[in-house]
C-alpha cells in the first residue's frame, strides 16, 4: 500500500500557499490532486472515482503512489463526515485501512444518510454533535466558520480511531438520536410509515403520522424532523422524497443527486419554482422552493404551514411536474 508520508492537515484559507491535496471540495491555487465527488471537480483516474470523497481517498491509496506530487498539506473547506474520513485516510493510511469498512460507512451515514453498520451510524451522530454549539463534547466552539472548521478538524482527527473503535463510550451523545432511528425503522416495519415508490420519476412518497417526535441529523449539524433520514434512505434508493404528514408536505432532493454519484444512475433534478407557484395557486398557503443547485433543495409550504390540499392532489402535481419539467441540474454535466 502506498504511504502518503509527510502530509499534514492545513486550514483551507491557508492551504493555497503550498502544494496541497483537496478532499471533498474544489481545488485552490497549488492543488496537485483533488479527491472530491463535487460537481465540476477536476477529473481523476477511473480507478479512483467513487460515490464518496472518502472512498476516492481510499482508492487513491489502493492504486497510486505519487499523483499528489509535491503536496505537503491536505485540506477542505468545510467540516463533515466525508471530509473527515477522507483527510484521515491520507494522513494515517495504515490506521485508516485497518478500519476502512467502518470509516467508509461513517462517511456514507453523514453524506447520504445510509449505513450498513449501526455503530457507524452512531459515530456519524457523534461527529454531527461535535459541531453543535449547544451540545458539543468539545465544549465552546469558535464562532467564525473558518476558525470553527479548523478547530473541529484539529480536535476530531486524532479522536477518530477511538470513536470508531469504542463508540459505546459516546453513548451519552448518540443515545437520543439512536432511539429516534430505532423508532423510525420500527414505524416503517410496522406499517405506521408508508413508502410508495414511483420509479418512473425517481420518487418515493413517504407517509408519516403527525405529530411525530422522530428526528435525525444530516451532514454535520443539520437536523431533519418527522422521521430519521437514515430510516428512509436505507429503505429506498429513490433520489427524491415527498414527505406527507396530515396536511404537512415536504419534497426533498437527496444529496446523491448533487454529487457525481457513480454506482447507479440518478435522475437529474428539475427546477421546482413553477411547481411552487402552481401549488400556491391551488392552496390556501404559499409554497416556496429552493434552487435545484443547492445541496438538498426542498419544496414545501412556507414556515411549515398546513396545506389544504389533499395528498392525492399534491402527489399527482409533483409526479406530473417531474415528468414534464426539463433538467435543471445534472452534476455529471457540470463543467470542470
Amino acid at each position: 500500500m502506498p504511504i502518503t508520508a509527510g502530509l499534514r492537515f492545513c486550514p483551507f484559507d491557508e492551504v493555497a500557499d503550498e502544494p496541497n491535496i483537496v478532499v471533498d471540495a474544489t481545488p485552490t491555487t497549488n492543488t496537485t490532486l483533488t479527491l472530491s465527488h463535487w460537481p465540476g471537480s477536476p477529473p481523476v483516474a477511473a480507478d479512483i472515482q467513487a460515490d464518496l470523497s472518502a472512498q476516492m481517498a481510499f482508492r487513491y491509496l489502493d492504486h497510486h503512489t505519487s499523483m499528489h506530487g509535491a503536496a505537503t498539506a491536505v485540506s477542505t473547506n468545510h467540516f463533515d463526515q466525508d471530509g473527515l474520513v477522507g483527510i484521515y485516510a491520507l494522513l494515517s493510511p495504515a490506521d485508516a485501512m485497518a478500519r476502512r469498512p467502518q470509516l467508509e460507512d461513517l462517511a456514507a451515514a453523514g453524506d447520504f444518510g445510509t449505513y450498513r453498520f449501526r455503530d457507524s451510524a452512531r459515530a456519524s451522530m457523534v461527529v454531527s454533535a461535535f459541531t453543535d454549539p449547544d451540545r458539543s463534547p468539545l465544549g465552546t466552539l469558535p464562532t467564525g466558520y473558518g476558525e470553527r472548521t479548523r478547530h473541529l478538524y484539529e480536535e476530531v482527527l486524532p479522536r477518530l480511531p477511538d470513536l470508531v473503535d469504542r463508540v459505546e463510550q459516546y453513548r451519552h451523545v448518540w443515545a437520543e438520536e439512536d432511539a429516534a432511528l430505532t423508532a423510525s425503522e420500527a414505524a416503517i416495519d410496522g406499517g405506521a410509515v408508508g413508502i410508495d415508490e414511483r420509479p418512473d420519476v425517481d420518487l418515493a412518497v413517504v407517509t408519516v403520522p403527525s405529530p411525530s417526535s422522530w428526528w435525525g441529523h444530516r451532514f454535520a449539524g443539520e437536523r431533519y424532523s418527522a422521521i430519521h433520514p437514515m430510516a428512509i434512505h436505507n429503505r429506498t434508493e429513490r433520489g427524491a422524497l415527498l414527505l406527507v404528514a396530515n396536511g404537512s408536505y415536504r419534497f426533498t432532493y437527496r444529496y446523491e443527486s448533487w454529487v457525481e454519484y457513480r454506482s447507479r444512475a440518478i435522475r437529474p433534478r428539475v427546477d421546482l419554482s413553477a411547481l411552487a407557484e402552481e401549488l400556491t395557486a391551488a392552496d390556501d398557503v404559499t409554497w416556496t422552493s429552493d434552487s435545484a443547485t443547492v445541496l438538498t433543495p426542498e419544496l414545501a409550504p412556507t414556515a411549515g404551514a398546513s396545506s389544504s390540499l389533499e395528498p392525492s392532489d399534491v402527489i399527482a402535481r409533483v409526479v406530473r411536474h417531474l415528468h414534464t419539467a426539463p433538467t435543471a441540474f445534472d452534476p455529471h454535466a457540470t463543467p470542470s
